[in-house]
């Protein structure tokens, strides 16, 4: 409502102006009126704009010398030739006639008048303001034109108020899309939003991401580079520099000097030129002016195939033009009707009727006349657009064929509204020449551009068709082989801030533009998504990285396997070390009464091989894949067997120690020690506190299966908790303890009798024990990899193997090949030789 309501003050304004300037013949140059049942309007730059400096609201007159404007005289006779055709045509409105009337828009001031005449009674030629606006009837139905975005705007706001409707062959800015501000605009020409859609996909299919970009001051140019800066910068397009040629440039002026300094530093390869025809035209002289060379430039619809730009004199220089344009199309006959136009209009300018200044359509002193022989070009660029114009009258035809029931073969000639006629042309839906025309939503029509190429062939450009943008959703197809590029050997120009990085290089931005960057090298453990180049991504607790990555590589699994050739020593090993401890286990038995076994502990062997054997059986855990009964059983087993084994092998020299040494001389606690046991009783104490121990570790520290990540990149290690725990490290002292002591029994017991003297074999098994684990815990800190458990294994056999050895073997080699040794009468002289040697010294 307060939409409308500053319309009709604007419109009270206006047609105050008009009278003020005593606007009271209604005199029209017949070239610019046409009678008929219902009147189109119709605006077209016949004379091109221009800026004055003006201290009072007045009409500009159009025929200054120079300003007329072949361009939109083509657009003056599609519109023409489009009424006639239909007039002629008995199929679309039979027995009802088009008329029109013209106008000469050569600056908003006239577009504004022209508007204001349009939207004038039939008869009074003035506005009535009344309440019901839909009932107004003004004197033309619908308006066609006008050439640019400012003045469709302009009349699109005074006209949307009554509905009347106009349909533009030319504005294109995606403003005038929104119905709630313009509701009866509609046009034939596609909207600004496709156009830049398709500049920012033509950008992206050529690599092109650090872009100048170049605007002309209006609506078209300004709100065309805001959405190109807009779309451009979501798709990763850095705009290096920006600018608007203003209205009032001039080639060589200081304004536009500081432009193509700043374009020359730029270092931009492409520039996208969003520029009306006049100012894309001074803009070019400039860019010539300034020997601004070897860029790509890339062309908006409205001067895309321009021959006003291509006109230019030394634009050849400037290097490859491509260009948005809509699709060349032609109107039959438009030629042969602007011929026999000029052929029926002979003579020389002459002065227009008096007053016409004011009251004609034309709004000049002088009339333009032609001849055959002179008469404006029909180029391929204003035939597209004359097409609009002759599209836009055949729509508003169709829509007065179904308001008025002319299907039926005849019309009904009733009154019409213009809202009534609004309705049914945004609901047609016909073919004009293989071409289906039809309205959006948002009045837009159904329609693609050409991607078009300059080539230069001398001595003029000629426009070459290289793709085509559809829509919707806006896709693009381009032949490149068409292309003539003005590098070398016909290649792709580049316009890059910074050249792309190497795989697995991440990009380091530098300064504001995310185009203009470093690349560094992803660390290992990361890679460079594609989906994201300025982040390197750390790559999956399952997977590795090597240093300047592009993908993670899933890690290996390790565990020492069964199937390893590693595995099978140790195993074997293993299962020699436990038939010799079954096989001297029986060998004892068998021999259980003879003086070495007796001499070796007689049944306390069988529990020291009993140990040793729960110690080698521990080595199972140790392969295949962690589980948990593994983990909790394979270390403590070993530490408890060997604790029982060095705790068996300790009382065993103590006692002989006490025996031959301390009896006579401390009877007191030999009898004590005998009496109470002590050996079984010390062997009992000392297997619990290592029980205890090992309980204690398996509840705080529990040993679990685990997968271990940091120890190298690109495995996984399957392994078990134990080795850095304070229970494993306590576990370890303690048989550390109990073999310092056994060793330090042995080497008492030194001088023993030679049957029951241990203290070489079994203080050398010891030795080997110490320098086992000794080298197992150096090992372990300088190497934690898929083989330490085989470590771990090595050093457990060695400690089984040097304990049975320095013990048993020497014992089974008597009883197997010295039998002699192995009697009662052998042992008493060995006692009486050691009796004999320790009462001579």
């Amino acid at each position: 409502m307060l939409l409308h309501t500053a319309h009709l003050a604007g419109l009270q304004l206006f047609v105050s102006c008009c009278r003020a300037f005593a606007c009271h013949s209604m005199e029209s140059s017949p070239d610019f009126s046409l009678p008929g049942d219902y009147l189109l309007g119709g605006l077209f730059p016949l004379h091109s704009g221009f800026l004055q400096v003006r201290h009072r609201p007045e009409v500009t007159l159009c025929d200054r010398p120079g300003t007329f404007n072949d361009h939109g005289y083509h657009l003056f006779q599609a519109m023409r030739l489009g009424v006639e055709e239909i007039n002629n045509s008995t199929a679309l409105l039979p027995n009802v006639t088009l008329g029109y009337q013209l106008y000469d828009v050569c600056s908003d001031s006239a577009n504004v008048y022209a508007t204001l005449r349009v939207l004038s009674l039939q008869g009074p030629h003035h506005i009535k303001l009344q309440g019901d606006l839909l009932q107004y009837s003004p004197k033309v139905l619908a308006v066609i034109g006008t050439d640019n975005t400012n003045r469709a705007a302009t009349t699109a706001a005074l006209l949307s108020p009554f509905l009347v409707p106009l349909i533009s062959y030319a504005a294109s800015s995606t403003t005038l899309s929104m119905k709630q501000q313009y509701p009866s605009f509609l046009r034939t020409i596609p909207s600004d939003k496709y156009q830049v859609e398709t500049m920012v996909l033509l950008l992206q299919r050529f690599g092109w991401t650090w872009i100048s970009l170049v605007g002309s001051s209006g609506d078209y140019g300004q709100l065309g580079v805001q959405a190109l800066e807009d779309q451009a910068t979501v798709q990763g397009i850095c705009i290096a520099f920006k600018d608007i040629v203003p209205f009032a440039a001039r080639v060589g002026d200081e304004r536009m000097q500081g432009m193509m300094h700043h374009l020359a530093r730029a270092r931009a390869t492409v520039v996208v030129v969003f520029s009306s025809r006049q100012l894309a035209r001074v803009f070019f002289e400039s860019v010539v002016l300034a020997n601004l060379t070897g860029k790509v430039w890339i062309a908006s619809e409205d001067w895309a195939i321009s021959t006003y730009i291509s006109g230019v004199p030394g634009i050849w220089r400037i290097g490859t033009v491509l260009g948005v344009a809509i699709q060349q199309r032609t109107i039959p006959g438009l030629k042969a009707f602007e011929e026999a136009y000029a052929s029926a209009d002979k003579g020389a300018s002459r002065p227009c009727p008096k007053g016409s200044w004011c009251s004609s359509n034309q709004l000049c002193r002088e009339c333009q006349a032609f001849t055959a022989h002179r008469m404006p070009e029909l180029t391929a660029f204003s035939m597209s657009a004359a097409y609009n114009a002759y599209q836009a009258v055949y729509a508003v035809a169709h829509g007065l064929h179904q308001l008025l029931g002319c299907a039926s073969g005849a019309c009904s000639r009733d009154q019409v509204y213009p809202w009534q006629l609004l309705e049914q042309i945004q609901k047609v839906n016909f073919l004009l020449h293989g071409d289906t025309v039809m309205f959006n939503d948002n009045g837009n029509p159904l329609s693609s551009y050409n991607i078009i190429a300059w080539d230069w062939n001398g001595p003029k450009w000629t426009f070459t068709v290289v793709g085509s943008s559809t829509w919707s959703p806006v896709q693009l197809d381009i032949n490149e082989t068409k292309i003539q590029w003005h590098g070398k050997d016909n290649q792709v120009p580049k316009s890059v801030c910074s050249s792309d990085c190497l795989e697995g290089h991440q990009r380091v931005v530098m300064g504001f533009h995310h185009c203009c960057f470093e690349c560094v090298p992803c660390e290992a453990g990361t890679f460079l998504n594609t989906s994201d180049l300025y982040r390197c991504q750390p790559c999956g607790k399952e997977e590795w990285a090597p240093d300047g990555s592009q993908t993670c590589f899933p890690r290996t699994v390790v565990f020492l396997g069964w199937h390893e050739h590693t595995s099978w020593v140790l195993l074997a090993a293993n299962t020699v070390l436990l038939l010799l401890l079954l096989g001297t286990a029986g060998l004892f038995a068998w021999h259980l009464d003879t003086p070495v076994v007796r001499s070796a502990g007689g049944r306390l062997c069988f529990l020291m091989l009993g140990s040793l054997a729960a110690g080698s059986s521990s080595l199972y855990g140790f392969f295949g894949e962690p589980t948990w009964p593994a983990c909790l059983l394979r270390q403590a087993l070993f530490a408890l067997g060997f604790t029982i084994f060095l705790s068996c092998l300790t009382v065993r020299s103590f006692q002989l120690v006490i025996i031959f040494k301390f009896s006579t001389k401390v009877p007191t606690f030999y009898h004590a020690w005998v009496q109470n046991h002590g050996a079984g009783l010390f062997v009992m104490i000392s297997s619990a506190a290592q029980l205890l121990i090992c309980l204690t570790w398996l509840v705080v520290w529990t040993p679990l299966p685990t997968r271990e990540y940091q120890r190298f990149p690109q495995l996984v290690v399957l392994e078990c908790t134990e080795a850095n725990s304070l229970g494993f490290i306590l576990a370890f002292l303690y048989n550390g303890l109990l073999s310092i002591s056994a060793f330090a029994c042995n080497y008492l017991g030194k001088d023993l009798p030679e049957n029951y003297n241990e203290a070489k074999c079994v203080t050398f098994s010891l030795l080997f024990n110490f320098v086992s684990w000794i080298a197992f815990f150096t090992t372990a800190s300088v190497y934690d990899g898929k083989y330490l458990p085989a470590v771990n294994m090595l050093a457990v056999l060695s400690s089984l193997s040097s304990g049975f050895g320095g013990y048993f073997l020497p014992k089974c080699y008597v009883i197997l090949c010295r039998p002699d040794l192995n009697s009662t009468e052998h042992f008493q002289a060995s006692i009486q030789d050691y009796t004999r040697r320790r009462s001579s010294t």
